[in-house]
């Protein structure tokens, strides 16, 4: 019994150790290529400013190109993704959760595939070593596989679920910075351009998305389908009514400054009547803590000193 607890033990920790060592073999190789995008990246920015001068517009569509087609996916083991394995690990539902994460590239895919396959073959390793002399070594090792399976999804849906505050959060701010340059003669487009490049500190999350959104539509989509993965992704209604709202700005033109106002001043209105609705959640909440907290103190207090009299009185009583 002894030795097959040993070669069970000693088989997960070298399944475990091949799957680390392919990880690592991975991110170096990733990181390799980063670095190598780096130096293209820096060379074309000194190729570009130095023939600025006397090249034609179509020289730094070439440089961007070539240097998207450098270092991107296709050297990578993307395939997994497309087999059985690969789909049954990374799921139609966990695709979606990666692109409401941000990362709804395929390198991100490929990664979320490996951090999962590392995390069920890790933790039935460090089970098998804690339980060892354990009689049900069985249980522990499927409840850590388990866990080990379902940690990075786990961790997915913490990630979206804050950016979905997050986004709910900075909407106010997108529509105030809107009405504001807009207000200056900024076109739409310079305005979305302005909010994506300079504004990723105090909006984090809308400023990434209009910045991906600008990207898009500077390859030939639509301001519609940009703008419609913005909704679809977050499920916000708010933002859902304002990416509707600029898209047909965009495509029947138009003043944009006074549907911006109406429409931050009924977002601001949503936003006090949900204030309102959590601070009477709260007092309701807070009246059980003062019950458990609050009145045993003020029974002492009040009632403290006639129990002393009752007790001493009858003390003297038996005396």
């Amino acid at each position: 019994m002894e030795t097959s607890r040993l070669l069970l033990l000693i088989s997960l920790a070298l399944l475990a150790l091949a799957a680390l060592v392919a990880a690592g073999l991975i991110a170096y190789a990733h990181q390799r290529r980063e670095r190598n995008s780096q130096v293209v990246q820096a060379a074309l920015n000194r190729h570009d400013a130095g023939l600025a001068g006397n090249t034609t517009r179509s020289a730094p569509a070439k440089s961007a190109d070539l240097l998207r087609n450098f270092g991107t996916e296709e050297d990578m083991p993307v395939h997994w993704l497309n087999t059985s394995f690969g789909k049954a690990l990374v799921a139609e539902e966990d695709r979606v959760l990666l692109g409401k994460c941000g990362w709804g590239s395929t390198r991100a895919q490929l990664q979320y595939l490996i951090a999962r396959c590392v995390c069920a073959l890790v933790l039935p390793v460090l089970a098998a070593f804690v339980f060892a002399g354990s009689t049900k070594i069985l249980l522990w090792l499927f409840a850590a596989f388990t866990i080990g399976f379902l940690l990075p999804k786990w961790v997915l849906r913490s990630v979206a679920a804050r950016r979905r505050a997050s986004v709910a959060r900075e909407l106010p701010l997108l529509i105030d910075l809107l009405g504001l340059l807009q207000g200056t003669g900024m076109s739409l487009d310079q305005t979305l351009q302005v909010i994506g490049s300079d504004f990723g500190n105090v909006m984090p999350v809308l400023s990434r998305e209009i910045q991906l959104a600008n990207q898009q539509y500077s390859r030939g989509g639509t301001r519609e389908r940009s703008f419609g993965r913005m909704s679809e992704v977050y499920q916000n209604e708010n933002l859902a009514a304002l990416t509707s709202l600029m898209s047909q700005i965009d495509k029947y033109g138009g003043a944009v400054q006074e549907p911006l106002r109406v429409f931050g001043e009924r977002l601001r209105e949503q936003r006090k009547a949900k204030m309102k609705e959590l601070i009477g959640k709260i007092s309701v909440k807070m009246t059980g803590v003062m019950v458990v907290t609050l009145l045993p103190a003020l029974i002492i207090i009040t009632a403290g000193p006639g129990f002393l009299a009752v007790i001493r009185a009858l003390g003297a009583m038996t005396k």
